[in-house]
């Protein structure tokens, strides 16, 4: 991990950053999975990623964290909570809904950061492990998640550009 990078609880203060910092990320990973940049810049979808945003911060089930940088820019967040799956043991395990980082902070410690706070969070709360879901065409992500120990568990759901999604688990024992 980045020693010039912070976890903390996001707030509701947050918002504004995080939802700006969800959608350029999305941009940039839908973009390179092959869908139309035009699609990606609707405010109306803008919107729903910051009433999303809010609900995380605010919800008592749910927990959001941010990335800030040394100087106290947020670079990345997170949004964790129970599996929304009825097929997932919410006993056993709990469900990483996202995590982005600004693009212009990719590959320096701001993604590692936020999923050590999320195993760090699973392992406190006495999880097994963690579920989520990857989109197929993202595949920066999916080798982020390989390479931190998550595996495919066969589930997929239709997703955009003809990608499905792909569900995927971490054991932390």
């Amino acid at each position: 991990m980045n020693d010039n990078i912070r976890v903390r609880v996001a707030s509701t203060a947050d918002v504004e950053a995080v939802t700006d910092i969800h959608t350029k990320a999305r941009s940039a990973y839908y973009t390179a999975g092959g869908m139309v940049a035009e699609e990606l810049g609707d405010p109306v979808a803008w919107e729903r990623r910051r009433n999303g945003w809010v609900r995380a911060i605010v919800s008592p089930d749910m927990t959001a964290l941010c990335a800030e940088a040394s100087e106290g820019r947020v670079i990345g967040a997170l949004a964790m909570g129970p599996p929304k799956d009825a097929d997932v043991d919410a006993s056993a395990y709990w469900q990483l809904f996202q995590i982005h980082v600004h693009p212009n902070a990719w590959g320096h410690g701001a993604g590692g950061a936020l999923h050590s706070a999320f195993t760090d969070w699973v392992g406190a709360g006495g999880f097994d492990g963690g579920v989520l879901e990857a989109w197929e065409a993202n595949a920066q992500a999916r080798r982020f998640y390989i390479k931190h120990g998550w595996c495919a568990d066969g589930v997929r759901r239709p997703g955009p550009g003809g990608a499905d999604y792909v569900r995927m688990r971490l054991r932390l024992s």
